[in-house]
């Protein structure tokens, strides 16, 4: 529940205020039953348990020392916190309320040293080569913990926090000084048959898988596609698969295939995996520059 609290802002908010009137309507019914005043119904008292107040009607009954009799209120409120701590547990495990974790995978690959590749190319000048530039953006980016749904932009790319699997690699290739948006409507209009596109959209055209292939088949290098061949597998590529793109990580697995950094749907478990050996669908494997 606590990873539930600190992760979520707009769920933290409504837990914290249905718990603080939980503690107050019981420390209310208890001042009202002391003075022979009207009372709170037991149906709203045991009901804002189960909609998120548990806690607070729990501290109610220790604190006021109120309902701690009634069998109801014993039995019904715990079983209300022993839901809510699940439900927190499993949304806390799952992209629900945008929690897909970003811990970073150990590299557990021990075997011949495989020299990082690095790119003779700096686009954006920083001083970085563009490989190692790509993959060190792609981990920012998913750093921010975007949460998965696909939205349509007028600026074309995500301003807020959600996102698909194109952005992880829109915004790596962005702050690396290549402007998906512009190069692949530019890539589009000059070979239009290649991309069959009726009317090009250059605010949604870039965050198309299809078309990234394509357009990485027109200007980026195109290397294998057998995971198993590690050393042409490097921190920084670009892999696509039928319906999915990712960048390959600089971490390893214990066979050496490289981890992805992807955004693959809403209850992906992490954003760097071991999904690479268990894909059948690999269609590219690019290297920028």
């Amino acid at each position: 529940m606590a990873e539930l609290l600190t992760a979520a802002t707009p769920i933290s908010y409504y837990l914290v205020a249905v718990n603080i009137i939980a503690f107050i309507l019981y420390g209310t019914d208890k001042a009202k039953a002391m003075h022979h005043q009207w009372r709170i119904k037991e149906a709203v008292l045991i009901g804002i348990a189960f909609v998120g107040g548990a806690f607070g009607a729990f501290a109610g009954m220790i604190v006021f020392h109120h309902k701690t009799r009634k069998m109801k209120f014993r039995i019904l409120v715990p079983i209300a916190i022993i839901i809510w701590l699940t439900l927190g547990g499993f949304l806390a495990e799952r992209d629900v309320v945008g929690l897909t974790k970003t811990d970073r995978p150990k590299n557990e690959y021990n075997g011949t040293e495989i020299t990082p590749y690095h790119s003779s190319v700096d686009k954006d000048g920083d001083g970085m080569d563009d490989q190692t530039d790509i993959l060190k953006n792609a981990l920012v980016y998913v750093k921010k913990r975007p949460v998965y749904k696909s939205r349509y932009y007028q600026t074309g790319y995500p301003d807020d926090r959600y996102g698909v699997c194109t952005d992880v690699v829109g915004y790596a290739l962005k702050k690396s000084g290549y402007d998906l948006r512009e190069l692949v409507d530019k890539d589009i209009r000059t070979n239009p048959k290649d991309y069959d596109i009726d009317e090009p959209d250059k605010n949604i055209d870039f965050r198309r898988v299809k078309n990234l292939r394509i357009y990485f088949e027109h200007t980026a290098t195109s290397l294998t596609t057998d995971v198993n061949d590690i050393e042409q597998w490097q921190g920084g590529d670009i892999v696509v698969f039928k319906n999915h793109i990712g960048v390959i990580s600089d971490r390893r697995n214990v066979e050496g295939v490289p981890y992805v950094i992807h955004h693959n749907d809403p209850y992906q478990k992490n954003y760097e995996e071991d999904i690479l050996q268990e894909r059948t669908d690999i269609v590219g494997h690019f290297r920028i520059s």
